[in-house]
């Protein structure tokens, strides 16, 4: 259909995408095609008002990722109003949805999602001088972007290094927020800071023992307390804040399929019909996307590594 609204954005597209840095363009086709098209893209571009829209951009904050919600809307303003200046739509209905969207300030846990930044913060990780099992921890944490919770009282038992197609680390559900047994595909990377911290704590019950008993978890202050110490304050970013990060970067800057990501941070994905995925689910997809943000972590950090850090640490 002519005018459809994926007709008539891939027409401002085609018109617009010249002009623009390859990967940003690749970004905004890629959120169009993932988030908007498949609800409205066959809709005449003329009949669609603001509570489509609205519903659209809504099903992205449900999946916690607000940015890219304001990002579509955004999107979707361009192509309605390029549809009005073509002569296909009599106005453009993004304007009344002004302040229908949570701002994208207002998060709950401080994350850096600028790659650049966060390739330097993965480097100063790496210079943490404190505590052998808080730098494990500190290097091992973007690599599976778990909860805090999760990370420090991780347990040697739940470790599978030599699990059936790769290592994997099953977190049972009486640990989970959501109740269900969450599988964690364990990357090179995260398996070589394992094996780096065994000798150490692997006597322990726990991967990242406290510093007072080897019999207790890793505190609830230590990797902020060491996030600090590097001159990070709390409101740039928090061990909480890597879940951001990595929902942010997989999405916008690796593009995977926002169902893997999900699943991946242990949020409920349903299937068609509605019944829940088990934890099982895409694993060998989810296997593929760990190992590849690791590899993309790596690059970060070697990048970060090139830039001389200007924090001082904190007294």
């Amino acid at each position: 259909m002519a005018d459809s609204f994926e007709a008539v954005a891939r027409e401002w597209y085609a018109k617009e995408a010249p002009s623009w840095v390859p990967s940003h363009g690749e970004r905004i086709l890629r959120r169009l095609e993932r988030d908007v098209f498949p609800r409205i893209g066959t809709r005449p571009v003329s009949e669609i008002a603001a509570p489509e829209i609205l519903a659209v951009v809504r099903r992205i904050v449900d999946r916690d990722t607000v940015e890219t919600a304001h990002r579509a809307l955004a999107n979707v303003a361009q192509v309605m109003r390029f549809a009005v200046a073509t002569g296909r739509a009599p106005a453009d209905p993004t304007p009344a949805l002004r302040g229908a969207l949570p701002s994208p300030d207002a998060k709950h846990h401080a994350a850096i999602t600028d790659p650049k930044a966060f390739g330097a913060l993965l480097a100063d990780l790496d210079r943490y001088t404190g505590s052998p099992v808080v730098r494990a921890a500190l290097r091992f944490a973007p690599h599976v972007f778990v909860r805090p919770g999760e990370l420090r009282r991780a347990e040697w038992a739940e470790i599978g290094f030599d699990a059936e197609g790769g290592p994997l680390w099953i977190i049972p559900s009486t640990k989970m927020k959501g109740g269900a047994d969450h599988v964690v595909p364990l990357s090179e990377q995260a398996v070589a800071i394992l094996r780096e911290i065994e000798p150490l704590s692997g006597r322990s019950q726990f991967v990242f023992p406290g510093a007072r008993s080897y019999h207790r978890p890793l505190s609830e202050n230590a990797v902020l307390a060491a996030l600090r110490s590097l001159g990070y304050a709390k409101e740039s970013v928090t061990g909480h804040g890597f879940r951001a990060t990595a929902r942010t970067l997989l999405d916008e800057v690796l593009g995977y399929a926002p169902h893997l990501i999900e699943h991946q941070l242990a949020h409920s994905v349903r299937d068609p019909l509605g019944r829940a995925y088990n934890r099982t689910s895409h694993l060998a997809d989810r296997r593929v996307m760990m190992q590849r943000w690791s590899d993309y972590l790596d690059g970060l950090r070697e990048d970060g590594e090139k830039v001389v850090p200007l924090r001082r640490p904190a007294s």
